[in-house]
């Protein structure tokens, strides 16, 4: 469990990151929409290289699985997207917030129902008291 908690720190600490980044280069470029296009194609050559490297099924196996359950990747694009063009105009940390705040009431949700697969962990008075210090936490750091 601890090399999850790791990972999963380090996956955060990316998001920030790549907000930045992204914003950075699409005002480099002139254009968000072209920052993400550019961050999907890295993305796109690196997981294809990790895919192979070990040595996944063939993509036949894409037509196996519930189609609604493709709308991640709408999802990412609708991140990748919207921070890329908001943040420097908002504030990477303001921006941040406001995502760090929805992934909260996402992942209660999502808990709480078990959607999607995911493991069932009803959303008791002390889970949503905590959520709520986790809140206040996040926009304590943005006050000026």
């Amino acid at each position: 469990m601890t090399q999850y908690a790791l990972i999963m720190l380090l996956a955060g600490i990316g998001i920030p990151l790549l907000a930045a980044l992204n914003a950075a280069l699409g005002q480099a470029l002139g254009s968000p929409v072209a920052a993400a296009m550019v961050l999907f194609w890295v993305a796109v050559l690196t997981t294809t290289a990790i895919w192979i490297l070990r040595g996944t099924p063939a993509l036949a196996i894409l037509s196996q699985p519930p189609k609604h359950l493709f709308l991640g990747g709408l999802l990412v694009a609708f991140y990748v997207l919207s921070v890329t063009i908001i943040a420097p105009r908002f504030g990477v940390g303001n921006a941040i917030f406001f995502v760090l705040v929805g992934q909260l009431l996402s992942a209660a949700t999502i808990d709480h129902f078990g959607l999607f697969g995911a493991r069932l962990s009803p959303l008791t008075l002390t889970r949503a008291t905590g959520i709520a210090v986790m809140m206040l936490g996040v926009w304590i750091t943005q006050k000026a």
